[in-house]
């Protein structure tokens, strides 16, 4: 089956493309043939309006959800949105006629709320075409405060019918028991949960030749304690509880042998590595930069030294993001909200210890598999400028169990193991694939 895997976009490291990469790994192996559709020109069949960060997108999600102010009305910005749609509705149905595709699974396009011209397009398409579609639904509109109160009425109207639309051709797809719920209440519609998931067959990350010398160009020494936060930088992701935490454990004594014989001594340090992209949001940037400059958090800001894949940038060596889980001692995943967790099945793979907030997904449909990770609880409170704390008495667990990771070899080492075997049990593309035979 000719199969089209369709994005804002691709070949990048937020969690749905890697997912898309997963999906497509699996379907090719199971026969089928499969192209990506997406604004990137990482993909086989490139629209441009699709394309996450478009400038023409960009001022529509402005004036639909923030404020209506470069248009004179909502009437010009519907018209706009709808012209927006035709164009992409044309050289959609242009492409997938073209690639003869037969399948067409659309990942957030049809839930996010983020490009409302391309959600109208999709379903005129499908609709036209007759088209197969699994609609692969990672993050809802509902679950994210920016969407929820549109301020044009004819958003809403948008958000009701095409979030996501009720067509015969179209199978539900949702990652976790919660939006499985949610969608049911809201809109009627059945769907199918199928969790992320990661290639546990591959080799293991490990030092090599390519990978050898990322902490010295990263300025951190063989014997300083590395803290890995491998998300996007993005507000839901709470990095603060994260900083403070590394923050307090910087008090801990933790000089001597470390879990693989490495000597921590006084003259070395705990850093913080940052390798994810950044989500646009420089106040929240700004934040963090000031509440690791005043817990004395030495954080590197490395997202120009990763991308998805080992590659050159002109004369830079870019790294994988996997090889930043090679140089780290400890993963912290502090999320409030995610739609599963890829970060936290990379790290369980990586055989690297987790800290982490327990977010409601984690609660509903993970916590279940008995993982061995220092957990910071599941209640938090806003502080004054809207960011995240949570009480004091919840980093004691977690700080307790992250030194015994950071000095207890036998301890750590049955921690990881047992996680990598549950996960791999649970959470591998074998998994996905007795799914996707079931879905197709």
């Amino acid at each position: 089956m000719k199969i089209a895997l369709a994005h804002f976009r691709t070949g990048q490291t937020d969690g749905v493309s890697l997912e898309m990469d997963k999906w497509r790994f699996v379907l090719e192996k199971m026969g089928h043939q499969v192209v990506y559709i997406s604004g990137t020109p990482e993909a086989e069949i490139q629209i441009e309006e699709m394309y996450y960060q478009n400038e023409k997108n960009l001022k529509f999600v402005d004036n639909a959800y923030r404020c209506l102010e470069d248009y004179s009305s909502e009437a010009e910005l519907q018209a706009e949105i709808e012209a927006e749609a035709v164009q992409i509705a044309q050289k959609l149905e242009k492409e997938v006629k073209n690639a003869e595709i037969e399948l067409l699974i659309p990942n957030n396009i049809f839930s996010l709320g983020w490009n409302l011209p391309a959600a109208i397009a999709f379903k005129r398409v499908i609709e036209k075409l007759n088209l197969k579609t699994v609609a692969h639904h990672h993050d809802f509109y509902w679950e994210r405060e920016l969407y929820s109160n549109p301020v044009c009425s004819f958003v809403e109207e948008i958000l009701a019918e095409y979030f996501p639309p009720q067509l015969e051709e179209i199978e539900q797809v949702v990652i976790n028991r919660i939006a499985q719920k949610e969608l049911k209440m809201r809109k009627g519609l059945d769907s199918m949960v199928v969790p992320n998931v990661f290639d546990f067959k591959q080799p293991l990350w490990q030092q090599d030749q390519y990978n050898q010398d990322l902490r010295a160009r990263l300025g951190i020494k063989k014997d300083d304690i590395v803290i890995l936060h491998a998300t996007r930088i993005a507000e839901r992701k709470a990095i603060e509880l994260a900083i403070e935490f590394t923050a307090r454990l910087q008090q801990h004594n933790l000089q001597g042998k470390l879990y693989d014989g490495r000597e921590f001594s006084s003259e070395n340090r705990i850093v913080f590595l940052l390798p994810g992209l950044t989500e646009g949001n420089e106040d929240y940037i700004q934040f963090l930069k000031q509440q690791a400059s005043e817990n004395k958090v030495e954080v590197i800001w490395a997202s120009d030294y990763f991308a998805h894949q080992r590659s050159a940038r002109g004369e830079r060596k870019i790294y994988s993001l996997w090889d930043s889980y090679v140089i780290s001692d400890l993963i912290t995943y502090t999320s409030i909200k995610e739609g599963w967790g890829n970060q936290l099945l990379e790290a369980l793979f990586a055989k690297k210890p987790v800290v982490v907030f327990e977010y409601p997904v984690f609660k509903s449909d993970i916590k279940e598999y008995n993982l061995n990770l220092a957990s910071l609880g599941s209640e938090y409170q806003k502080r004054e400028d809207g960011y995240i704390k949570i009480a004091e008495e919840q980093f004691e667990p977690a700080l307790k169990e992250a030194e015994k990771y950071l000095k207890d070899q036998d301890y750590r080492q049955q921690a990881v193991e047992e996680n990598y075997k549950i996960a791999a049990e649970n959470f591998s593309y074998q998994r996905l694939k007795e799914l996707l035979e079931k879905l197709i």
